[in-house]
């Protein structure tokens, strides 16, 4: 896990993307909530999502790079 929040805390362009995922799969996770609800929630979630989630969102990034 210190490897994947280290890469994020060193490439803002590999931040911004895994933040996106991140961001999307909560999405995913909460329909009900109208769009102004979900930034909310969103606010409250992302540094919690963002830290249990760097190592998965490190290999996504991974991943799709190789796919290109």
């Amino acid at each position: 896990m210190h490897a994947a929040r280290m890469a994020l805390n060193r490439d803002p362009e590999l931040r911004r993307w895994a933040e996106q995922w991140l961001k999307d799969r909560e999405r995913g996770a909460q329909p009900a909530l109208t769009d102004e609800e979900f930034e909310k929630h969103w606010l409250y979630v992302r540094p919690e999502r963002m830290h249990e989630g760097a190592i998965e969102a490190v290999a996504a990034y991974t991943q799709r790079d190789e796919q290109s």
